[in-house]
């Protein structure tokens, strides 16, 4: 089981765990021997249990190492120990194109294109060495800090695909291709559908074919057409389209044969975005039968005895046998033909003929009217197919019966009967160094535990002893156990780990070593103690040499963006600090009249902002609106036509508070205080007195007469001012 602080290969030293998958977990670690960090991929329990699948883990992951490209995570070295399979990588500092989509909802066209252009490149690298990757997805897809693009895990796919891995086919259904999906033979186009699934998503924020069954989504894979990209997000160009379209054909001779031609198009896409100049070969195309008319057949006999096989007239193709499912192992309902000019056949149903065709055809076309040059270019071209046939009957029967499991393209007949035998013959590795004595066995299908141990016969690494003798005949993906030599006797080293730095350091130096610190996050060391030492404790170094201890920084600082808390109650608010691992702080109070009381009006944290798991956010809550006090400061004049007497002056608050007083002494100077409001209105009521001629009966002429008169002028808005 993988601890923190472990030595696992007598070099690499686990730090932490970074991630986990669904056949392995992986962790970053340091690299003593040259001193750099890498990323530790180890077999989970139930699959370091099976052996076929160990051993293929160990061939396939041999292979990808000879892999060295800028898009590729390298791997650098692979191994076992104590029932512990694993794999040691490339760190790359990053996320995987997966989170990155999830993260940006969908990526935009060149950015997209300009991240598949990238992968194109890595795939294309692995397919000129004959390694296909086989579960090409978002999830296996690195991007770095720095932007750069990587491919994980090639070379391990092969081995997965190889076993019933329930977890690795729930995680690739989603862009498996159709021949996948139906079992069959899968071959570098079937890593060109997977990209061009992986497109698909990147430009859409979605997968091409959902369901709610893995079986459900195969099928799909199979037989559906895949939608347009273009119906959901209408900005993406024709061209692009058409290149995923090539990219996700059902048959595989209808899509890009190669990256190049994929990476072609992709740069042409971001130079020429308006144009549409992908071809796409349709499914009448390439590989049906045709028919030659009379007239074709008349035209061909008044020619010349010269016929230009290079003119391009198609003829006519003849139907070649028919092989039923039952003698090349393929699916019940499958039927393979092929034309006799030896092309591949583009559709994906192959197409059904009637076996009775040949046979009117032949009583059509006599020996006599056939023009004998027609006669030997059809021969010919019949005895070229009958050889097709044959060839892929052969191979078909040979991958039935498993003889090429396991193999790449370009694997040599010695390791071909190296793997049916199961055995090799041990070679003898007795005076090499270490490095080319792993690889001379690993060549061979074995794997290697290495021990060290004084000689004054061998210089330091080289192989003192191995487990096995020359020429023995050893099982296939056997451990050979090698005695290296440590050179001669030296000094041991003492035990310093749990100590303080200074202390150690101390010790160290008084024995005659050289001593270097790095340093790394522990959990269980207290900071500024030694988690590790290289060499270890009670192994030997000559005087002089360096010893690198590995100092505790404490536990990981972690951190966590700060949540938005505003609106929130401040239950709501504390809970969701918790939730995230931070802590609620000081509570105090504000007024707010925009925010409800008692709810969170500020944080002392921006959202978003990023600090250390644990650190405390104060939070004030709001106590409604500030209440204020207004007042009303005026002089006023009589009102227009008051010609004397009282005059009753009213102020009305826009809350109904009313204020009314009698005044006859204009100008008036006014002072209302402690209103609740800003404004109001203001009215005058007054009582007019007026006189007018009446014409009086007894007197017989006209009188002068009083007339009384109660007036109310229109209420005229005020503003109050703040106290």
């Amino acid at each position: 089981m993988i601890k923190i602080g472990m030595l696992i290969g007598d070099r690499y030293e686990i730090l932490e765990k970074i991630g986990t998958g669904g056949m392995s977990d992986v962790y970053k670690a340091k690299c003593h021997k040259l001193n750099r960090f890498v990323a530790v991929k180890v077999l989970k329990q139930e699959f370091s249990e099976n052996t076929n699948f160990v051993s293929k883990f160990h061939v396939e992951a041999q292979a990808a190492a000879g892999l060295m490209h800028p898009n590729i995570v390298n791997v650098y070295d692979v191994g076992e120990e104590e029932g512990i399979n694993y794999i040691v990588m490339e760190l790359v500092e990053g996320i995987t194109l997966k989170n990155y989509i999830e993260k940006k909802a969908r990526l935009s066209v060149k950015e997209a294109i300009s991240i598949a252009i990238q992968v194109s490149m890595g795939i294309e690298a692995a397919h000129n060495n004959h390694i296909i990757h086989r579960d090409i997805k978002p999830q296996n897809i690195m991007i770095s800090k720095e932007g750069k693009v990587k491919i994980a895990d090639f070379g391990i796919a092969k081995a997965a695909t190889s076993n019933t891995i329930t977890s690795n086919v729930m995680g690739s259904v989603h862009y498996t291709s159709p021949e996948q999906a139906r079992g069959g033979f899968s071959d570098e186009r079937s890593d060109i559908y997977s990209l061009g699934c992986t497109m698909f998503e990147m430009l859409t924020g979605r997968v091409p074919f959902d369901g709610e069954t893995t079986v459900a989504i195969a099928i799909k894979h199979i037989q559906e057409e895949m939608a347009s990209p273009r119906e959901y997000v209408s900005e993406i160009p024709v061209c692009v389209e058409q290149i995923i379209f090539k990219c996700t054909q059902k048959s595989p001779d209808r899509r890009y044969q190669s990256m190049g031609e994929l990476i072609v198009d992709l740069k042409k896409s971001l130079m020429y975005p308006e144009e549409n100049f992908v071809k796409i070969i349709t499914a009448e195309t390439g590989g049906e039968t045709k028919m030659i008319s009379e007239d074709d057949i008349a035209e061909i006999k008044q020619r010349t005895d010269h016929i230009d096989l290079d003119e391009p007239m198609r003829l006519n193709e003849r139907k070649i046998q028919k092989m039923t499912s039952a003698e090349l192992d393929l699916d019940e309902d499958d039927e393979v033909y092929a034309p006799v000019s030896g092309e591949q056949p583009s559709k994906t149903k192959y197409q059904q003929m009637d076996e009775d065709e040949d046979d009117d055809e032949d009583e059509e076309y006599d020996d006599d009217d056939m023009d004998p040059k027609m006669e030997r270019i059809t021969t010919i071209l019949a005895i070229v197919a009958a050889v097709i046939i044959g060839i892929l009957a052969l191979v078909l029967v040979a991958n039935a019966l498993g003889i090429f499991k396991g193999d790449k393209p370009g694997t040599t007949q010695e390791s071909t009967e190296q793997t049916q035998s199961e055995t090799v013959i041990m070679i003898d590795v007795v005076g090499r160094d270490v490095e080319e004595a792993k690889k001379m066995l690993n060549d061979l299908g074995l794997g290697t535990k290495v021990t060290k141990q004084e000689s004054d016969q061998y210089e330091v690494d080289q192989v003192v002893e191995q487990s096995v003798m020359a020429g023995e005949e050893v099982a296939l993906y056997t451990t050979i156990d090698l005695i290296v030599s440590s050179g001669t006797v030296g000094i041991e080293v003492t035990d310093v780990t749990g100590q303080d730095e200074m202390t150690a350091k101390s010790a160290l130096e008084a024995l005659g070593f050289k001593v270097t610190v790095t340093t790394a996050s522990s959990d269980t060391v207290e900071a500024g103690k030694v988690v590790s030492q290289d060499p270890v404790a009670g192994s030997k170094a000559e005087e002089g040499a360096t010893i690198t201890l590995t100092v505790s920084s404490g536990p990981e600082i972690v951190k966590v963006k700060v949540p938005d808390l505003r609106g929130m109650s401040e239950t709501a608010a504390k809970e969701k600090l918790t939730e995230v691992g931070l802590t609620c702080g000081s509570v105090s109070e504000t007024y707010s009249d925009t925010v409800t009381q008692g709810c969170v009006v500020s944080q002392s944290y921006s959202p978003d902002t990023e600090v250390d798991e644990g650190t405390s956010v104060n939070i004030q809550l709001s106590i409604g609106p500030e209440k204020h006090t207004y007042k009303y400061v005026a002089t006023l004049d009589a009102p227009s036509g008051y010609s004397g007497g009282n005059v009753t002056i009213t102020i009305t608050a826009a809350d109904g508070d009313v204020r009314s007083f009698a005044t006859s002494s204009f100008p008036c100077a006014v002072n209302e205080t402690g209103f609740a409001v800003s404004s109001g209105t203001l009215t005058y009521s007054y009582t007019s007195v007026t006189t007018q001629m009446v014409y009086d009966e007894e007197m017989d002429e006209e009188v002068e007469e009083e007339v009384s008169q109660e007036i109310t002028t229109s209420p005229v808005t005020v503003e109050f001012v703040q106290e």
